[in-house]
């Protein structure tokens, strides 16, 4: 339960197994992911087993920073807090890219695959963010180069072209988000 909710918190799309924890009968996935203790739950990502929940919670407050935090940031310090986050963790899937993906277009190589799609899911938020934080560049020819080159073709396939959201599109469904969140707090 505890990494179920630090993911929905963080607004990160994932893929929940139901694991049937039976005395004799455990799932090849979860001997794989868990060989030493053979126990639940463990997160999956970028092809990584991590185990035990509060290891987990750790891992997934780390490593996915609460987009929904840089778009409803009020103050300056609040909007550079979540800049700085978003930062840290582009720099490292810039890492995770050149190490997976070796040279090729995806982190799955010279196609589309699950991490791409994954990440490319969250693409246009991280633009849109862009914009909203006042311009903060998150993905960098200079600092993330991998990504932008990664991005470009992601965004170009004929798969996705369609279907990410504009940008404009997502500043504005923003700007409703923060108004319905800031009328609910001031209900309470």
């Amino acid at each position: 339960m505890r990494p179920r909710i630090a993911l929905n918190i963080k607004s990160v799309e994932y893929e929940f197994l139901q694991e049937q924890e039976q005395l004799c009968s455990k799932s090849e996935l979860l001997l794989q992911s868990n060989p030493v203790h053979k126990k639940v739950p463990v997160l999956v990502h970028n092809g990584k087993p991590i185990c035990e929940s509060n290891i987990i919670v750790e891992y997934i407050d780390e490593c996915f920073p609460n987009l929904r935090a840089a778009v409803t940031a009020a103050s300056e310090e609040e909007k550079n807090r979540a800049a700085d986050q978003l930062k840290e963790v582009v720099v490292r899937m810039e890492g995770a890219h050149v190490e997976v993906s070796r040279g090729k277009d995806f982190f799955g190589g010279d196609r589309i695959g699950f991490v791409d799609i994954a990440f490319g899911s969250m693409l246009g938020w991280l633009r849109a963010v862009q914009v909203i934080l006042g311009g903060v560049k998150l993905l960098d020819e200079e600092k993330t180069p991998g990504l932008v080159k990664w991005a470009e073709k992601f965004s170009a396939d004929p798969a996705v072209k369609d279907v990410l959201p504009e940008t404009g599109k997502l500043i504005e469904f923003s700007k409703l988000l923060i108004a319905a969140i800031r009328a609910a707090a001031a209900e309470d």
